[in-house]
């Protein structure tokens, strides 16, 4: 008897302990209710959860809150004014990320993306900046002209493969600036598997499992065998460690990322250098962002193409009145507001990030009254912020004429004081932004003008002869998303543009050896002497 009332004892001291475990506190944002011990864990969608997350800032506003099991709180912000004062104004506070166990797992805690904020982080992204930078970005634009060519030349001859001519576009350029040579050919092995690591990743990092081990840590305890997903992750860092190492380890002459992050390794001091797994994850994941979002855009741009057939008509209008049978040129970017709109629609219509990528406080904060606690999960939810019907009437219909007074670059819009004048937030906001959205604006630029410029889009058709409608909510899961795949029947507008085509690969590829790569470098080139940060 007495076991028995100690038993239950120690029963109620438990419940009573864990009486609100899962409840929302008071002074949090408001959010929908919550259940003990779960919080609001049982509603959130297992697929797809971007949707739901854009119902409840419908219901509950642009700061809301969402208890994730007994103590984890998830902070979800859904407007550009939030986002601005949070995230931009006050960066250094949000500038850090969750533990993110899968996630680092899958990385070896060496990714910079999911790093929390530190000195190798801070470290890391000087090196990236030196190299990203806006006058930087501007030299590697014969590296975007010459992929291009190729890509068209894909689309002309092998039409049915343009999936993958869009990726050796985005890989090649990446290539090239990271580590110094050209992805030739579409069969490329190591570009092919570099995409099965960018798609294993974002998925295994998204799972419903994932995110139960950062939730519930005593999880990450368990064997293996009894965590599926964990015996993944170590699959997938193997995976990706052998191809980063395998680029780092190549020849690094020519001026590259690469070669200029040798050079920081054998002048740096010693607590400032990186390991030669480090320098490799950094290269790696640099080259992993280039050539996954960039390519998922364009699918997406293309998808948007059959769904809205005049978009086509009126772009193409502006590319003839301006360039006739010449081929566009980023000198023509000023001058065509128009295939500029198709840029920043195509970024706001299927955001890669769907969901941002989360970010932590370094310190407790309060917004509107609202507490933030310190190391919340905080989700800038993008979805939402790209289809709000006050900033993008009709948001779903893809209209590049609501940026036809636009003339803003995605960096300053992004740096712009007034929030809104925030175009998109495709490449994220505050310290976190995306480093490469220079380079990324112009490989869309050039891809979406030339393209047009060359080629007719339709929509392929079924045994019966009706057209297959593509379905632009068919996206893949995970933080990063695409398109579902979708067939569509390519065409030179007049055999003038083939010709054309043709005559433009003709007059680059004499400046290719007989393995494809460059015989001399285009003079200009960016590449510094590298000096060691102080302090």
């Amino acid at each position: 008897m007495y076991t028995i009332l100690l038993s239950l004892a120690a029963l109620l001291t438990l419940l009573y302990r864990y009486r609100n475990a899962g409840r929302r506190p008071k002074d949090l944002p408001p959010g929908p209710p919550t259940i003990p011990f779960l919080g609001n864990l049982h509603q959130i969608p297992a697929t797809k959860a971007w949707h739901q997350f854009k119902a409840w800032a419908d219901e509950y506003g642009p700061i809301y809150s969402l208890m994730l099991g007994p103590s984890t709180v998830m902070i979800v912000l859904s407007s550009d004014e939030v986002v601005k004062e949070l995230l931009d104004r006050r960066s250094g506070n949000y500038s850090s990320r969750p533990p993110l166990y899968i996630g680092q797992m899958i990385s070896g805690w060496m990714r910079m993306l999911l790093m929390e904020y530190g000195k190798t982080w801070r470290f890391m992204r000087s090196l990236v900046h030196d190299h990203l930078n806006v006058k930087a970005s501007i030299s590697y634009v014969p590296y975007q002209d010459l992929e291009n060519r190729q890509m068209l030349l894909g689309f002309l001859e092998s039409p049915g493969r343009w999936v993958d001519h869009i990726r050796r576009y985005t890989n090649a350029l990446t290539t090239q600036m990271v580590f110094g040579f050209r992805t030739v050919s579409i069969d490329d092995e190591n570009m092919h598997t570099l995409f099965e690591c960018v798609e294993d990743w974002a998925t295994t990092f998204g799972t419903v499992q994932a995110q139960l081990l950062d939730i519930f840590p005593v999880l990450q305890r368990l064997p293996d065998f009894l965590v599926p997903v964990k015996r993944k992750a170590k699959a997938l860092h193997a995976k990706e460690l052998k191809l980063y190492l395998l680029h780092w380890n190549a020849l690094k002459r020519d001026p590259c990322f690469a070669a200029d992050v040798a050079l920081a390794q054998a002048k740096a001091h010693s607590d400032e250098t990186l390991t030669d797994a480090q320098a490799s994850y950094l290269l790696g994941s640099l080259h992993e962002a280039g050539s996954d979002t960039t390519w998922s855009t364009l699918l997406g741009f293309i998808q948007a193409l059959l769904l809205f057939p005049s978009v086509a008509l009126t772009a193409q209008a502006e590319i003839d009145r301006l360039c006739g049978d010449r081929l566009p040129t980023m000198d023509d970017e000023p001058h065509m507001q128009y295939i500029r709109g198709c840029v920043k629609e195509s970024l706001r219509w299927m955001p890669t990030p769907i969901l941002g990528m989360v970010r932590s406080p370094v310190r407790e904060d309060v917004y509107e009254g609202y507490r933030i606690p310190k190391g919340a999960t905080v989700v800038m939810n993008v979805w939402a912020l790209h289809n709000n019907d006050s900033r993008f009437p009709n948001p779903r219909a893809f209209d590049p004429s609501r940026y036809a007074h636009d003339t803003h670059s995605a960096f300053e819009a992004a740096h712009a004081a007034d929030f809104a004048k925030r175009d998109h937030y495709t490449f994220g906001a505050g310290r976190r932004s995306c480093q490469g959205m220079h380079i990324a604006e112009r490989s869309l630029f050039l891809a979406i003008a030339r393209l047009l410029w060359a080629f007719d889009f339709r929509m392929a058709k079924d045994d019966a002869g009706n057209d297959i409608v593509p379905d632009a909510d068919a996206l893949t899961d995970g933080v990063l998303v695409r398109p579902e795949g979708f067939p569509v029947v390519i065409t030179p507008r007049s055999e003038e543009k083939a010709e054309a085509v043709r005559r433009e690969w003709a007059r680059v590829e004499g400046k290719l050896d007989e393995r494809g790569q460059w015989m001399r470098v285009p003079e200009g080139m960016f590449s510094k002497e590298y000096v060691p940060l102080v302090g």
